[in-house]
């Protein structure tokens, strides 16, 4: 079915209708206040790319350097393209229709919400990347359904889920149909500090529809509940410039001037906000996290647009100040220029940069703080280089506020004059705790990327088990040795060739051998020699062709149905030993310079004789694999199941890529988003292949480990430790919990054989 309704639909069904449709089930199930609506099925945006052929262009169009802001505007605009171009086969077109006839006989005023599965997630946040359409009637639906389609792939949400780690092809979206409150007043909830989950319950309102508090157009009042009193703890009214309404003629939704009697009025009133708070509890008591809940009042009645977990909460315990205080504790300094909402935590200082257009984005340099009217998506790649965000207008849920707190950037919003206030090049310190701007710069405030990872403890927990870390590019080499982990399990090569934006062949041909030796050799060595005499596991390259394809000269790569399955890793580079020995030359010359901590990984290895003929090759190249550690992937059944022929060839450890061994195991295409849900790394066939090659490994003195993304979860830690992995490499952010689990695990262990 293309369509379902919230009563048919809960928490669990993420994959059918996204984030935001389950979590609208999920509460109308448990009888709060949700107005009534439809889902439009993740699998029917699927159906309409593969069906109408549009779904290789798509996801070739969006991948793309993600810092690139021009690269970011022609993917999204191409993207935009293919979907709206495309003609919505008229079954669907019928059955969506239909559906909303049933909506107050299809006369209703509906608002149409995007609704990604890779949405509102436990560990990430993707709100507000999607559109929303408020006050659609039929006329406008389809079109508006399609329009959410293709907010898929806006700039934002490209940059973000190249930042996690989501793959393009593995996400869908559901577009909610809910019929609109045409609210009087309307707002957001956090039922725990956003930023450092303290037991205070923070509501933010404004006169109108909600759109105007979500998108950061409006600062909205701010109203703090204490959660164990329930005293209100603070107000803060804002002046409350504009209002977003349904126009009463044509139903448009449009902005309009706040009359001036409600300019400076306060939103809420005692039994509002009453009523708000315990909702709230509810939400929370019912999910058992802290949520994120957009809300809307119509005739005294308080509604439910949604509900979200907060992602952003630091683990440092709820420690900080209340962001509705504004100034310092005093409120009296001096020094204290302008004060707004502390809306993403920590202290920066830096030269102001503002920007008032996006051509303007070049003047912010590194370090700089940003100030602006309110930022846009436009403006990530630019807000990454900050040391701080402040922003004219906006609430805690502004893109402002989200994005800041998702780059770990200090940020104060809705501080309502600093871009006429402030000047270009005047020094600044934010406080984004306190919401407060201060003049000149902090003398013992200034944080530290690097510090901010390196261990509270100066001791790190002693475990048999080593602990590494992954490193994606060179340039996070130092953060990541900041973390005291015992080396790098995996340090990616091909984000070095794929840097230059040209293939190896065309680099080589407009450069020449040499400079694309260099390329590589300087690319390791910045790792080789941060962490030395540490070891450093280098991956020789393994880029898929249709991340190669998107290069100059990647024109010549064979076009593959599924690329996972096809030309890359060990095949790649065996087939052409012309391009693979400037790799083995980069790693001859790194021995050369004294780095004999670097270690080689082939990937995707399948027998023994993709072994030995790699093992030729290095010889060739002037490599002694019997002087040097080199060891391969085991990423298919088929090396797992080999790994005794392959320790007979000589290598010295064999390291697990469980992203691609469950894929290959299971017959789980990991891109392909109708069946990402069987895709599972503790899956007993899975463990099964690692228990046993282990245990292959041991008998013959190779060394194992994991670097693949499963290896920070305690789950994968505990197994792989009870069967006697020799280490496990995690993500910068995760190598202390994983060493206290090791620990823990390796502790029982031997309580076990002693008891």
């Amino acid at each position: 079915m293309a369509v379902l309704w919230l009563d048919e639909v809960g928490k669990d069904d993420i994959d059918a209708v996204g984030g935001k449709g389950a979590s609208l089930g999920e509460l109308a199930g448990a009888g709060l206040p949700v107005p009534p609506a439809f889902v439009v099925t993740a699998g029917t945006y699927r159906s309409f790319i593969e069906e109408t052929g549009i779904d290789d262009d798509l996801f070739d169009a969006v991948d793309v350097d993600p810092d690139d802001s021009s690269a970011l505007a022609a993917a999204t605009a191409e993207a935009e393209d293919l979907i709206l171009g495309t003609e919505m086969p008229e079954e669907l077109r019928e059955e969506i229709l239909d559906n909303y006839g049933s909506l107050d006989d299809g006369d209703a005023f509906v608002a149409v919400r995007s609704s990604a599965t890779a949405e509102d997630l436990p560990d990430a946040s993707f709100a507000g990347q999607q559109e929303t359409f408020l006050n659609i009637t039929g006329d406008d639906l389809v079109q508006r359904v399609k329009e959410c389609w293709a907010s898929l792939f806006t700039q934002r949400a490209i940059y973000y889920r190249e930042q996690q780690g989501f793959d393009h092809r593995n996400v869908d979206i559901a577009v909610v149909v809910q019929r609109m409150v045409d609210a009087e007043k309307s707002g957001v909830m956090f039922t725990s500090h956003p930023s450092t989950g303290a037991p205070e319950l923070i509501v933010e309102a404004a006169w109108g529809l909600g759109e105007a508090v979500v998108a950061g157009e409006v600062s909205p009042d701010n109203y703090v509940v204490d959660r164990d009193s329930h005293e209100l703890d603070s107000v803060t009214v804002a002046d409350k410039k504009t209002m977003c309404v349904k126009e009463s003629e044509t139903g448009e939704t449009t902005m309009v001037d706040v009359p001036n009697e409600k300019r400076e009025a306060q939103v809420l009133d005692e039994d509002e906000l009453d009523s708000l708070v315990e909702i709230g509890e509810q939400v929370e008591e019912h999910y058992g996290e802290p949520q994120d809940v957009e809300w809307a009042i119509f005739e005294g009645d308080v509604y439910m647009l949604q509900s979200r977990p907060i992602t952003t909460i630091a683990d440092d315990g709820g420690e900080q100040a209340s962001v509705a205080n504004g100034g310092d504790e005093s409120g009296t300094s001096d020094d204290v220029l302008l004060t707004g909402l502390g809306a993403s935590p920590g202290i920066a200082s830096g030269a102001v940069a503002i920007v008032g257009k996006l051509d303007q984005l070049d003047k912010v340099g590194e370090g700089d703080v940003i100030v602006t009217e309110m930022t846009t998506p436009d403006m990530v790649p630019a807000m990454k280089r900050a040391s701080g965000i402040v922003t004219d207008e906006g609430g805690m849920t502004s893109h402002a506020a989200i994005v800041s707190r998702e780059l770990g950037v200090p940020a104060v919003v809705g501080s309502q004059s600093a871009t006429s206030t402030l000047a270009d090049g005047r020094h600044i310190t934010i406080d984004g705790d306190k919401g407060t701007i201060r003049e000149g710069e902090a003398d013992d405030g200034e944080r530290d990327a690097v510090e901010e990872v390196r261990p509270q403890s100066p001791v790190k927990p002693m475990t048999a088990t080593e602990v590494k870390v992954n490193v994606s590019i060179p340039e996070a080499a130092e953060r990541a040795a900041a973390t005291g982990a015992d080396g790098v399990g995996l340090l990616r090569m091909e984000h070095m060739i794929l840097s230059t934006n040209k293939t190896p062949e065309k680099y080589i041909d407009d450069h020449g051998e040499d400079a694309y030796i260099e390329e590589i050799v300087e690319g390791v060595r910045n790792v080789a020699e941060e962490f030395y005499p540490r070891p450093v596991r280098v991956r020789t390259l393994d880029a898929p062709t249709d991340e190669f394809r998107q290069l100059e000269g990647g024109e010549s790569e064979p076009d593959e149905h599924n690329p996972m399955l096809g030309y890359r890793g060990i095949r790649r580079s065996l087939d052409r030993p012309d391009v693979f020995v400037h790799e083995l030359e980069a790693f001859r010359q790194l021995y050369g310079m004294g780095y004999d901590n670097v270690e080689i990984m082939l990937p995707l290895v399948n027998d023994v004789e993709d072994v030995l003929q790699a093992k030729n090759l290095m010889q060739d190249a002037g490599i002694d694999p019997d002087k040097r550690s080199w060891g391969v992937m085991v990423e298919t059944p088929a090396s797992a199941l080999r790994i005794e022929e392959m320790a007979d060839a000589g290598i010295d450890f064999a390291s697990f890529g469980t992203n691609d061994l469950t894929q290959y195991t299971l017959a789980v295409d990991r891109n392909n988003g109708q069946v990402a849900d069987r895709f599972d790394e503790l899956h007993p066939a899975v463990l099964e292949l690692v228990g046993q090659t282990i245990e292959s490994c041991r008998e013959n003195d190779v060394a194992t480990s994991i670097c693949g993304q499963a290896g920070s979860k305690p789950q994968m830690v505990q197994f792989l430790v009870n069967e006697g992995v020799s280490s496990i490499s995690a993500n910068i952010d995760a190598v202390r919990d994983v060493q206290h689990e090791v620990k823990r695990v390796e502790q029982k262990l031997v309580l076990d054989t002693v008891r």
